[in-house]
């Protein structure tokens, strides 16, 4: 999947994101970078690098699956499929916000 087709599914759930009130990073392994601004009303959706409270490193392979609901968050985590710099706790939220 590429990281547009990524960013436009991530659009449809954005409502449902600005409920974290926090900047999360998505580090598509070299594919690109898609940051979630939710501390702004509506949230906002870009491709520039920036601190973030959480990033989440995933292939955008992995990712599909984690939005089709194909992949469980936390065994990918722990089989090292998804990597998670900053907040774990709001790592968890994200995830179960994707779907």
């Amino acid at each position: 999947m590429s990281i547009d087709v990524i960013e436009e599914r991530i659009r449809d759930v954005l409502p449902n994101i600005g409920a974290l009130r926090a900047v999360v990073k998505f580090d598509l392994k070299g594919e690109g970078i898609l940051r979630i601004d939710a501390t702004q009303t509506p949230a906002v959706i870009s491709r520039d690098d920036g601190p973030a409270d959480t990033t989440i490193i995933i292939t955008s392979a992995n990712l599909e699956k984690l939005m089709d609901g194909k992949m469980d968050a936390m065994v990918a985590f722990a089989l090292g499929k998804i990597k998670v710099d900053g907040s774990k706790g709001l790592a968890a939220k994200l995830t179960g916000l994707l779907s």
